[in-house]
């Protein structure tokens, strides 16, 4: 099994503690750039290949928002939203091949 680095998010809840993530994947929609996350644990090696097998609520999908030139923002979504993109995540709507929308 080949191992790479993880793409860790750093968050901080409502009591000031910290919550890592990880990213599995990047995805545009409707001309937004998406992201679905998991919470990180060093014991498992997600990957894109394993996330139809990840139970839907399991999986966090936050919007990314460009905040400056090499910086960009992860922001939460409305739930209905959230749930349409995971359903369609694992329908395998979305693959490596998908890019940005035209807009």
């Amino acid at each position: 099994m080949e191992n790479t680095e993880a793409d860790l998010v750093y968050f901080k809840d409502e009591g000031g503690n910290e919550i890592v993530m990880e990213v599995l994947d990047y995805f545009f929609y409707e001309g937004e750039e998406y992201a679905t996350l998991i919470d990180y644990d060093p014991e498992n090696d997600f990957s894109e290949a394993q996330l139809k097998g990840v139970k839907p609520v399991d999986i966090t999908v936050m919007k990314i928002v460009p905040v400056g030139e090499d910086e960009e923002e992860f922001v939460p979504i409305e739930d209905d939203l959230a749930r349409r993109l995971t359903e369609m995540l694992n329908s395998g709507m979305f693959d490596e091949t998908d890019s940005e929308e035209d807009e």
